[in-house]
């Protein structure tokens, strides 16, 4: 384990397993917390032995939103001089996949944290939403433009504006949450997701990972042109030749990264 107070890692195999530990304030996301997770997710991403990232809450909540206290006295020039973002830009630029484990409370800060991630496993028990238009402010990481591309804007605005809270199964219906588990499982099945997931060519993740994140951002031609690129990359690699030979020979593959 690390000895960072407010993150635990580890690894289990291909797997980093990174854990949010704030467990008085409800895993709340201050400067410090976003700024560790940043820099040690960039860890793992170089890290060659580590194919897929795990992140992790308690089971009592994932992320209750940002820190308050960070912020209830700043200004507009204080919050744009610290400039409150830049860890988020960092963990958005993170290649290999990162898989959520979320049970209990993703607000506010902890439901944009949660939409950074690729494939989200998600508790039954789980509360999702923004409700910064509660205490005066609205979301800022990302939270009305991930939001309103995953669930639509409709949906969006119910939840931004009203403030209310999604359940685990509204979340998985508007397309918000990739899974739902009973609450008892919550935790090993993420982390069998995550683990089934690194066994896959690692070269392939991250460029699949690419090409989705750009459907988000770039037009459908724009986007097709660089699927092409990517995938004519892949028969550069040793794990491209690796798993059509395996498939013909009716045998499991084994992939390097190379």
């Amino acid at each position: 384990m690390s000895d960072q107070p407010h993150l635990l890692s580890e690894t289990d195999g291909h797997v980093a397993i990174v854990r949010l530990n704030r467990p008085k304030v409800l895993n709340a996301l201050n400067l410090e917390l976003m700024n560790d997770l940043a820099t040690l997710l960039e860890n793992f991403d170089e890290n060659d032995d580590i194919r897929v990232i795990l992140l992790a809450g308690s089971e009592r909540a994932w992320a209750a939103g940002a820190d308050i206290g960070d912020m209830a006295t700043a200004t507009k020039s204080d919050m744009e001089d610290r400039d409150q973002f830049a860890q988020w830009e960092r963990i958005k630029r993170i290649r290999k996949p990162i898989v959520a484990a979320v049970s209990g409370f993703a607000l506010g800060g902890g439901c944009e944290l949660m939409m950074h991630c690729d494939v989200i496993v998600c508790s039954e028990n789980a509360k999702i939403g923004q409700p910064e238009i509660n205490i005066g402010v609205m979301p800022g990481a990302g939270g009305t433009q991930r939001l309103t591309r995953a669930v639509g804007k409709a949906v969006a605005m119910d939840i931004v504006l009203s403030g209310r809270f999604l359940s685990a199964k509204e979340a998985l219906l508007h397309g918000l949450v990739s899974r739902v588990v009973p609450t008892e499982h919550w935790y090993d099945e993420a982390v069998k997701i995550a683990h089934a997931i690194a066994a896959k060519a690692p070269i392939s993740l991250r460029n699949a990972k690419e090409s989705i994140l750009n459907a988000e951002e770039q037009s459908l031609s724009d986007g097709l042109k660089r699927e092409r690129q990517l995938f004519y990359d892949l028969f550069d690699t040793e794990d491209q030749k690796e798993g059509m030979a395996a498939f013909m020979e009716k045998r499991r593959p084994t992939f390097k990264g190379k």
